[in-house]
């Protein structure tokens, strides 16, 4: 493994360098790559390994018409690569646990006793194994227990695949039966197009992954850019102003400077007014939500987070309940302003001009 200096902290990361997609197919040459789901995660990840070489079966329940369809749109032949769900399951000798948080719950006992002795029980997320007395997924003893994390939406595991950039992902073994347990696990990181793999827990992966999603990731960014918004236009600003100066700016230029060099190489290349202002708003805000950080992680450890979701995502009724929220945040104004401006934004991006940057977050001279 590789030792990277993370701010200070060294860590071990698997590069594709040192584990190249040549050993990951050598490693899984044998095994039959069950994919269980094929709604968020499941088409991406079965869609990259089966571009990248490996053996996949699609496992998909029939009556979910939606997913069915998808998989076989993409290429996945019923009675060959196709099956339900138990039948993938009984072929397959790794079986990616792919389906939603509740729907494994569900499905677990048709899963369980179709696993055969030195199989692997592969998951993208660490729900179901560390809330395994809210789940009831406990594995049998005489399989493997492996993760592969990756840092992105389904949809986005696929494009960075095929722009050849991959996305990054943590890995972990919670059981290892076989002895070989490691390996098969980084071979399917490798095979799913991660550009570098990073250790982690089955715990501490679900902690500080419901944490984000719920946090900076989703929740609380949603949440500030509608604050920002209603402050704007309660004191008069325009939907179109209110939402550039909220979502526009940050989306199409900051935080692409933030992701390519830093928030202190993107705080250096903005106006002086931009950067004064946001040095020192920027401890105000921290101390403003910290609290709240420290009670959601609890609630995230505690398991009240998972109750809720398994609560609420696992009855009938959730979906159109589900699209009943999704329709209110967007048909509020805020997002109906940002559709607007989407549709206003050139098809083309005009020719790049050299210059530097300076300005960037701020109209005003430095």
């Amino acid at each position: 493994m590789a030792i990277i200096d993370f701010g200070g902290v060294k860590e071990e990361v698997v590069t594709r360098e040192e584990f190249p997609m040549t050993r990951a197919l050598e490693v899984l040459k044998q095994e039959t790559i069950a994919v269980i789901g094929y709604g968020v995660q499941g088409p991406a990840q079965a869609l990259n390994l089966r571009d990248n070489g490996f053996s996949i079966i699609v496992g998909q329940a029939k009556k979910i018409q939606r997913d069915w369809d998808r998989a076989v749109a993409d290429g996945w032949e019923p009675g060959k690569t196709l099956f339900d769900i138990e039948e993938a399951a009984e072929k397959g000798t790794i079986v990616k646990m792919l389906v939603s948080d509740a729907a494994q719950k569900a499905i677990w006992p048709v899963i369980k006793p179709r696993l055969k002795a030195g199989d692997a029980l592969y998951f993208s997320h660490g729900f179901s194994i560390v809330y395994q007395d809210q789940t009831g997924v406990v594995p049998p003893e005489n399989v493997d227990v492996i993760l592969v994390a990756p840092k992105g939406s389904g949809l986005n595991v696929r494009r960075n695949f095929l722009s050849g950039a991959g996305i990054n992902s943590s890995f972990a073994v919670e059981q290892d039966a076989t002895g070989r347990a490691r390996e098969r696990c980084i071979a399917l990181g490798i095979g799913v197009g991660s550009g570098y793999l990073f250790p982690t827990t089955f715990r501490q992966e679900v902690y500080s992954d419901l944490t984000g999603e719920r946090g900076v990731l989703m929740g609380a960014l949603a949440g500030i850019m509608e604050a920002q918004y209603e402050v704007l236009r309660a004191n008069g600003h325009s939907p179109s102003e209110a939402f550039n100066e909220t979502v526009e700016e940050l989306t199409e230029s900051l935080i692409r400077l933030v992701g390519e060099n830093g928030m202190d190489w993107m705080y250096s290349n903005c106006s002086a007014t931009a950067q004064r202002g946001a040095l020192d708003w920027r401890p105000r805000f921290k101390a403003a939500v910290l609290p709240v950080f420290h009670w959601l992680y609890d609630r995230v450890a505690s398991g009240k987070e998972t109750a809720r979701v398994l609560e609420s995502t696992g009855g009938p009724d959730y979906q159109a309940e589900l699209q009943k929220e999704l329709q209110e945040m967007g048909n509020s104004e805020l997002w109906l302003a940002g559709r607007a401006t989407r549709s206003l934004r050139p098809k083309e991006a005009p020719r790049a001009i050299a210059a530097d940057t300076k300005g960037v977050g701020g109209r005003g001279q430095n």
